[in-house]
């Protein structure tokens, strides 16, 4: 039963969340699609095109834009795609119009900084009458803009609502497979940014294909260690929102937390490297705060912990490879 789910709200209007308004759009959907800024929502109601974060897609004239949240007062559910670490501001902005029960399916991939929660326990914070799912896997906004093949997670812990939702979302070129792992669903979204940048880096100073093939590998270690002690399931990580995501995010330039590794790999500053784009490179924001929450699971992360130090320029990207490559060798795990 679909019929239920007819008119979606998309709360974010970069080039992730205006993929997925498109992608609805095309599946049938009526689709109201908030973005901060007006002139953004002006591009998309006119020009049929969102000019500011996505300016090489042609927008679906049924596609509709809006800067007012009140426009998204009668939702059926909503996909919120904000950056994660102004997840909670943005939802208190909508908060106010969304009716009890109403599906939020988060689509943003972070810790928040000041309490360590993922997005799942930010939105239980602003709305908690909301119906909490997660979407997340190997996705390229402008892939699933322009309905390439695309196959995602969609958690949710009421699988009669996930299924219903998994149903009305979904489109020939676009394939959600159902979780009840929200958390697990999260955490891979999350650590496979922080990921992204360490393959970047690895690229840009010229260590090889191998060297890149290891960094995924025990990258994909450390994800699976900090979803086992935050409790997490296996087998959420060995799919397609965890292994698979991270596979497509750190073996592209397309992805903006590997082409920030790349040049940082490359001599680039991070100061030079942020001025240069309008778009979220999310796992920067994340390597800090996850580095924080691995000390209070007591989960080691040294991967994650090399990125860390070289965005706070505590210790040089030679020096990290360095000190990676000369740790003290173990039993793989």
């Amino acid at each position: 039963m679909t019929e239920t789910f007819q008119k979606f709200g998309v709360i974010g209007g970069g080039a992730w969340g205006t993929a997925l308004a498109q992608a609805l759009t095309l599946a049938g959907r009526d689709v109201v699609l908030w973005t901060f800024e007006k002139d953004c929502a002006d591009a998309i109601n006119t020009k049929h095109e969102n000019t500011i974060y996505l300016p090489s897609v042609k927008l679906s004239s049924a596609l509709k834009a809006t800067s007012d949240f009140s426009d998204l007062k009668d939702v059926d559910a909503v996909l919120a795609v904000p950056p994660a670490q102004h997840m909670r501001q943005t939802l208190a902005g909508f908060a106010p119009f969304a009716k009890q029960d109403l599906p939020i399916i988060l689509c943003s991939k972070g810790i928040e900084h000041s309490s360590l929660k993922f997005m799942a326990g930010v939105l239980a914070d602003v709305i908690p009458h909301a119906r909490i799912g997660v979407l997340s896997g190997p996705s390229f906004a402008i892939d699933v803009a322009n309905g390439l093949p695309t196959a995602v997670t969609l958690a949710m812990e009421d699988q009669k609502l996930g299924e219903q939702l998994a149903s009305a979302i979904a489109s020939p070129g676009f394939r959600p497979y159902l979780s009840d792992d929200i958390l697990g669903a999260e955490i891979g979204g999350a650590v496979k940014n922080v990921l992204a940048i360490a393959c970047g880096m690895v690229l840009g100073k010229q260590l090889g294909k191998s060297a890149h093939a290891a960094i995924i590998a025990r990258g994909f270690a450390e994800m699976t260690r900090l979803g086992e002690a935050l409790g997490a399931k296996p087998e959420t990580l060995t799919g397609l929102c965890g292994l698979g995501d991270l596979v497509l995010t750190c073996s592209s330039e397309q992805s903006r937390n590997m082409s920030c590794g790349l040049a940082l790999g490359r001599g680039e500053s991070l100061e030079d490297i942020m001025s240069s784009r309008s778009a979220v490179t999310e796992g920067v924001a994340t390597a800090p705060v996850l580095q924080r929450l691995c000390k209070q699971a007591n989960v080691e992360m040294p991967i994650c912990a090399a990125v860390a130090a070289i965005l706070d320029k505590t210790i040089s990207v030679d020096d990290a490879i360095a000190g990676l490559l000369g740790r003290q060798r173990k039993q793989e795990n």
